[in-house]
């Protein structure tokens, strides 16, 4: 079997059988590419793949500088995907079943204060063509803790102005509701019946919140745009990308003693594990206040 249909089928299989997120899969299929460019320079095919290899593989990324986190993202693809060969039959035995991730260091993520996120609303001028859509985007990413996936295909059909709530769909297809603040919900309707209806949209976007110049849905890459040159005109000084306002929301939820299983079903997480990380960025915090402010400090 050729690279290309054996990553064809392990696609096909990650779509219809896990039914893994299109990003998910393009993320899985990526880090495969890069194997079978690997394994093609030096003449191997499929099934003739050894721990050897693999290994030889890893230390190519180590000497591309590839950091300890993406290697362990690569390696975890290949695992997946040879996992799928042996239970396709179209392998014997597994090149990975020995093969460990590297160890990552806990990286705690940005996360921008109250006042850097209301310099960065308060800084969009709503007089410009897209002020009031980017206003829009920022206080949604940031009121309800959307992923960028989320936001991008968010319906004006999912948001509850009553209810003062929205559906979302997150991961694997997964809905939940989330409550959203009066703030965000007065833009919201301010966007969609004053500026959106001015454009011509395009068919199948009818029911998207967030649309470009051409009447379609907005792309990953722009909200990534938006984002940076707003933080960028502000003169913020932090790596902040749209998942930034995620991590800042459940922050400082966090921070103003909301339950952690609240805080979870906000958010989507899967396990309450994955929350928890927000406790550690409370900690530190917590910390500084104490550092700041106690006679003993």
């Amino acid at each position: 079997m050729s690279w290309e249909n054996s990553i064809k089928e392990f696609k096909y299989y990650l779509r219809v059988e896990r039914s893994l997120s299109k990003n998910t899969i393009e993320a899985y299929i990526r880090d495969l590419n890069k194997f079978s460019k690997f394994s093609k320079k030096n003449n191997l095919s499929v099934n003739v793949i050894t721990r050897e290899n693999i290994q030889d593989f890893i230390s190519l990324l180590n000497d591309e500088n590839i950091s300890a986190r993406t290697q362990a993202r690569i390696i975890s693809s290949l695992k997946s995907f040879f996992k799928f060969l042996i239970m396709e039959d179209y392998i014997i035995i597994n090149p990975c079943q020995l093969i460990q991730n590297p160890k990552i260091g806990f990286k705690l993520p940005d996360v921008l204060s109250i006042e850097e996120i209301d310099l960065i609303v308060t800084s969009i001028d709503n007089s410009t063509k897209h002020g009031q859509r980017n206003k829009t985007i920022i206080e949604t990413l940031y009121s309800c803790g959307l992923r960028v996936s989320e936001l991008i295909n968010l319906k004006i059909s999912n948001i509850k102005f009553l209810e003062k709530y929205i559906k979302i769909i997150g991961k694997g297809s997964k809905e939940r509701l989330t409550p959203i603040s009066s703030k965000c919900l007065k833009l919201l309707f301010i966007y969609i019946n004053e500026i959106r209806t001015l454009k011509k949209i395009k068919l199948g976007n009818e029911d998207i919140v967030f649309l470009n110049n051409r009447g379609s849905q907005l792309s990953r890459e722009m909200i990534f745009t938006i984002v940076k040159n707003l933080v960028s005109n502000c003169g913020i000084n932090k790596n902040v990308s749209p998942h930034t306002f995620r991590h800042s929301f459940a922050t400082h939820l966090i921070e103003g003693g909301a339950d952690l299983r609240a805080v979870q079903i906000m958010l989507g997480h899967e396990n309450i594990t994955t929350t928890e990380i927000y406790t550690h960025l409370d900690n530190d915090y917590l910390r500084s206040n104490l550092m700041q402010f106690h006679p003993r400090s």
